[in-house]
């Protein structure tokens, strides 16, 4: 008969320990192994936030710590929402957001579409694909820097080549009206195989009965698409559409690598935005109510979004 935790428990122990550990349960003993890993992620995560949420009530600023700290109540929460700089970066936000998660979603599912149908040399294909999300985004950054240079840059000549614009007469990451877009461009030349992935398990996960019952029925390949490959696949696309969304709401690194938030302020983001306001402007309370809305915004938005997942699943 296998040996239960605490007698296996005790044959490591020395036997006065052994003798206290014999007269817990399994529960007990498990909460204190488990009790300093839960204490350590409390202190990481629940003590800051909380810190935080108090310093947003706050004309703190961390570069004058000697200096007294006063309460102001909602002060900094009105002076965000009332700035129209804030606002200018939310929209830039929610462009960038709503751009690279559709053509993300969109090139994503066609490639896993692809792939899931079996060809010769499908494996190197798909390995292929997937190099861009294995690298550094700050090396992306710098890549896609040097594609995008006027004189030099690949980018501009391939565009040249299409539309027979001169390639040194515009920048892509030098133009108020062509920035947004190069962020897009290179956020969704990275993650869009980080989609795939997600669609090609949701994708293998249809049974092949399924297809094969609506063959017998006389069902077209398009009606199968329709009636039973995106309806089982689209909790899959909701998942990624939630992780892409997440990811993105706080992209920094790759957009400080491009265009650090210019020109002027046109691909200034809210990460951006907030690091700006806590390490150059050294505003800390601002900083941190600017924080509080951001993670409230988060919240709310996703948990509605995982409901509306949860019913999806529940069909």
């Amino acid at each position: 008969m296998p040996k239960s935790a605490i007698e296996r428990a005790a044959e490591v122990t020395p036997p006065a320990v052994a003798r206290r550990i014999k007269g817990l349960s399994d529960r007990a003993i498990a909460w204190i192994f488990v009790t300093p890993t839960i204490v350590i992620l409390l202190a990481i995560n629940i003590f800051p936030l909380i810190w935080t949420i108090w310093l947003s009530f706050t004309n703190f600023r961390v570069n004058r710590p000697n200096n007294a700290v006063e309460f102001i109540g909602l002060r900094n929460y009105e002076r965000i929402l009332t700035d129209p700089d804030t606002w200018m970066t939310m929209q830039a936000t929610a462009h960038f957001l709503f751009w690279t998660i559709f053509f993300q979603v969109l090139i994503g599912f066609a490639l896993a579409y692809l792939i899931n149908k079996k060809f010769k040399g499908n494996d190197m294909w798909t390995t292929i694909i997937v190099l861009p999300m294995m690298l550094s985004p700050a090396v992306v950054g710098n890549f896609w820097t040097f594609l995008y240079q006027p004189q030099i840059g690949f980018f501009n000549y391939v565009v040249s080549f299409f539309t027979g614009v001169d390639p040194t007469s515009f920048s892509m990451i030098g133009d108020v009206s062509l920035a947004p877009w190069s962020i897009v461009i290179v956020d969704t030349w990275m993650w869009t195989p980080f989609v795939m992935l997600i669609c090609l398990a949701g994708l293998r996960s249809i049974p092949d009965n399924i297809y094969e019952a609506a063959e017998c029925d006389r069902a077209s390949k398009w009606r199968q698409f329709w009636t039973i490959t995106i309806p089982m696949v689209l909790p899959f696309l909701m998942l990624a559409i939630l992780f892409r969304g997440i990811e993105n709401f706080k992209m920094f690194d790759l957009v400080v690598q491009l265009t650090g938030g210019g020109p002027g302020s046109t691909t200034e983001l809210t990460s951006i935005n907030l690091k700006r306001e806590a390490f150059e402007k050294w505003r800390t309370g601002f900083a941190s109510a600017y924080a509080v809305i951001l993670f409230v915004t988060v919240f709310g938005l996703a948990s509605i979004y995982v409901k509306a997942l949860n019913r999806v699943k529940a069909r």
